[in-house]
């Protein structure tokens, strides 16, 4: 960013829309931008987004997963803005607690204030209450496969927590780089079921949709928005972080898109097209419902389930 540039003692370029100090460069668009542009930038583009895939609509009662990460902060403080003058949508908060020592404490006392800031109501929910133990706990002994693990919980428990609140969607803080890296691990994995997996579709009321209005942000571009808004929290990293194949993969893809800017829009673009024809070959197939708990899946046990046995083995 050049922000580091002024601190290293460069000279930093001006905003290629006018004569301030740049704060970000998009390497995408080849172009400088400074504080009040950038804002500007963000929250046109994530505005954008919501329209052109049609993800809001009026009546909505949208639940944000809220971690009090940088992403989850972004993609709440930008909902706020974009949709203030809007009476006909609600805006409501959930976070989910795994019981990380060290960790979530930090992070769940980051998303506590924001909701007071903001006033926007507030969910919490934890591991503990909905599956019986922290997620320290379940993953004593199996720490290689915690994110895994984490994430099929994590799931389940946001969609519990939107379900209680009454929401119409879930939206999530995935970004570009994000989204780049599933596809990618999807693609190394040769997991074609997942990688065509639309979670924002339509589901007849079988089930609450996903939204991630800034699947078309990079996180570099989320982190100096937050910087620049004043809304930054120096928070710590998931102790369990070092054992995803994602940390691999994205450090991979961060070389590639620096050295040829675009990738990981071309690799979500890529995406999209998978999913267009994956849809069209299986439209009219039958939603499966899990034959243990009920709940809608995509084959006979869902993930959840599945979680739940091999633990208990």
């Amino acid at each position: 960013m050049a922000a580091e540039r002024a601190r290293a003692g460069q000279s930093v370029p001006a905003c290629s829309l006018c004569s301030r100090p740049a704060v970000l460069i998009q390497r995408e668009r080849n172009r400088y931008l400074c504080a009040p542009h950038l804002i500007a930038d963000i929250e046109e583009r994530v505005g954008l987004t919501i329209t052109r895939e049609n993800m809001i609509a009026s009546g909505d009662c949208i639940a944000v997963g809220l971690s009090g990460g940088k992403d989850s902060t972004a993609l709440l403080l930008l909902l706020h803005t974009l949709l203030e003058s809007r009476t006909d949508v609600r805006i409501v908060a959930v976070t989910v607690d795994e019981g990380i020592a060290g960790y979530r404490e930090e992070t769940v006392r980051s998303a506590e204030c924001l909701v007071r800031d903001l006033g926007i109501e507030h969910y919490v929910f934890s591991f503990t209450e909905l599956f019986g133990d922290t997620l320290d706990g379940i993953l004593r002994g199996r720490e290689s496969r915690a994110c895994s693990i984490c994430g099929i919980l994590r799931k389940k428990a946001l969609i519990t927590g939107a379900e209680q609140a009454g929401a119409s969607r879930l939206a999530t803080g995935h970004n570009l780089d994000d989204e780049a890296q599933s596809v990618l691990m999807n693609v190394l994995r040769g997991d074609l079921v997942r990688l065509a997996r639309n979670s924002s579709a339509a589901s007849g009321g079988r089930f609450i949709p996903r939204i991630k209005p800034l699947m078309y942000i990079h996180e570099k571009e989320i982190a100096a928005y937050l910087l620049v808004r004043g809304a930054w929290a120096d928070l710590p990293e998931c102790p369990y972080a070092c054992h995803a194949l994602r940390r691999e993969v994205r450090e991979m893809l961060g070389g590639l898109e620096y050295e040829f800017p675009g990738t990981m829009l071309r690799l979500l673009e890529s995406r999209k097209a998978v999913t267009g024809i994956c849809s069209t070959r299986s439209a009219g197939e039958p939603f499966r419902h899990c034959a243990v708990c009920g709940d809608p899946c995509s084959g006979e046990i869902c993930q959840l389930c599945r979680l739940r046995q091999s633990l208990n083995r």
